[in-house]
């Protein structure tokens, strides 16, 4: 567990991406199985001790010290594990760690009735360091910069294997990885999933920028609003899978009732119907998709009145062939040939846009706000399936951010490095007009697209422009104006101004710009796609 502890202690305070790679890859290379396997489904939130709760924490430590001391230590620190692990009473006697293993056995075996009584006693086994690591490892709630694609790079990293290898063989795997490190360290056969309905790694788009491509060598597809899946048969099973490999079969069961030909598909899954824009029929608008998204069961109601369906970018297996090394084009022809044979209701395909040249296909994306869709696809007709980011291969031309102004209204702090920041903003645009007594309704939440010395300039602010508390947010006074750029904007019964942005993220300080010269609700709720 010490190795482990120091391990998150060297992540928290190293920024430099090669640096976490280094620092991952070797201790994935110097530390005895099983514990760099559960170290690393700890890192990529492959671990749930449902026993294990923040409020867990927070009941555990207001039984030991004055609870008002954790609520503003609490506060202070950001966080509730480094609080806990600092304020931690120290044990009697000398702490006798336990390893990651012994750790995840532990806490895999507490249950509601006997969590506060088992809790502790790891706890007082460990250092202040060591407290740190095990509540991170036991609420799941790590935030130290690592993303998945992070750690299976240092896996292939450590193991001089690469990493499109390791997307392959990561999935299906249960911690703590025996067969991967079997493969990867000892040289063993890797793990056989011919028969299971797998997630394979994503082909992903470089962002076109001031590119410009020649259509005789790339195809234009729609890039639709909705989410990136994959449908895959084997075994005689069918799943449905994210862009980040999370199985999302219970959300859209219709979809994974539907396919019956062995094989893995990718494409966009969207909801059927005239909500919110889409053609009656066609594809809705990704507000429609949300009234689906997240559900762990879902009802016939709305299964009927959101309907959802895959429209087809690719083919990647097809009935025991794989078609991932065959240039674009083929593997065109091959979903086009597939298509007939696939229920009609619940998959199409993405047509190629009939451009001239790109001068017209330019043209064409810039009447692209009208529709269901993000942008522009363009992909390279000889280009095989990889996985990830390949430069020259696949492009995406989004359409261009809508841009508003509005009123920093409420700031909490971040997490992870961010944690002694007010990084989060929330931000509100007028009621009518603000000259005659007009009030400012939220209309978004956004953390990024700011640098970090605006970050530290945002949070100088927020503590100077305080007007209220309200536990872990403050209210500012109204007097910062953002400019916001986003995706789209929805008519919202959730939220009081009546609309919700899609991906809302700040694009301007606009601190030269008096407050009351922000925007009104009715300029977003005129950019809603009727």
């Amino acid at each position: 567990m010490e190795a482990f502890a120091a391990l998150l202690d060297a992540l928290v305070y190293t920024r430099s991406r090669n640096a976490k790679l280094k620092l991952l890859a070797d201790y994935l290379r110097d530390t005895p199985d099983p514990d760099r396997g559960w170290a690393l489904a700890a890192l990529t939130d492959g671990l749930d001790f449902p026993a294990v709760k923040s409020s867990t924490i927070r009941n555990l430590l207001t039984e030991r010290i004055d609870p008002v001391l954790w609520t503003l230590s609490r506060e202070y620190v950001g966080d509730s594990a480094e609080t806990a692990s600092l304020l931690w009473p120290e044990p009697a006697e000398a702490p006798s760690p336990p390893t990651v293993s012994e750790a995840v056995d532990a806490l895999s075996r507490m249950t509601r009735a006997n969590v506060m009584v088992e809790l502790p006693k790891l706890l007082d086994r460990l250092d202040a360091n060591g407290r740190y690591a095990l509540l991170k490892l036991a609420t799941g709630a790590m935030r130290i910069g690592i993303s998945a694609r992070l750690a299976k790079t240092a896996f292939a990293q450590a193991f001089d294997v690469a990493v499109e290898d390791v997307e392959e063989h990561w999935h299906g795997q249960t911690p703590p990885y025996a067969p991967l490190f079997d493969w990867a360290a000892h040289g063993a056969e890797p793990p056989n999933s011919d028969d299971l309905p797998l997630f394979r790694p994503f082909m992903l788009a470089h962002g076109l920028e001031d590119t410009e491509v020649d259509l005789a060598d790339y195809a234009a597809e729609w890039k639709w609003d909705g989410i990136r899946v994959q449908v895959v048969r084997a075994g005689g099973e069918t799943r449905v899978y994210s862009r980040s490999g999370d199985d999302i079969s219970a959300t859209f069961p219709e979809v994974a009732e539907a396919l019956h030909i062995d094989g893995v598909l990718d494409g966009e899954l969207l909801v059927r119907g005239a909500h919110q824009g889409g053609e009656e029929g066609g594809a809705a608008s990704f507000n429609a998709l949300q009234q689906r998204l997240g559900r762990k069961t879902v009802s016939k109601k709305m299964r009927e009145e959101y309907p959802a369906f895959v429209r087809l970018y690719d083919v990647l297996i097809l009935e025991g062939q794989d078609l991932r090394p065959l240039p674009w084009s083929q593997r065109r022809a091959a979903l086009e040939a597939l298509l007939p044979r696939l229920p009609a209701d619940r998959f199409d395909i993405s047509t190629v846009i009939p451009a001239a040249d790109f001068a017209d296909l330019s043209a064409i994306r810039e009447r692209a706000r009208d529709d269901a869709i993000e942008g522009v696809m363009l992909k390279r007709r000889d280009s095989p399936y990889v996985a990830g980011r390949k430069t020259g291969l696949w492009y995406k031309w989004k359409r261009d951010p809508l841009l508003i102004d509005c009123v920093l209204m409420y700031a909490q702090r971040g997490s992870g490095k961010r944690s002694s920041f007010y990084s989060d903003y929330t931000f509100g645009c007028w009621d009518g007009d603000p000259d005659t007594g007009a009030e400012l309704l939220p209309v978004g939440k956004a953390y990024f697209g700011f640098t970090d010395e605006e970050l530290k300039w945002l949070d100088r602010h927020v503590r100077n422009h305080t007007v209220g508390r309200f536990g872990p947010v403050r209210e500012t006074d109204k007097s910062l104006v953002f400019e916001v750029a986003f995706d789209s904007v929805h008519a919202s019964k959730r939220h009081k101004s009546g609309v919700a942005m899609r991906f809302p993220r700040i694009s301007r300080i606009r601190a030269d710009k008096p407050a009351h010269e922000a925007d009104r609700i009715e300029t977003l709720r005129a950019l809603i796609r009727d």
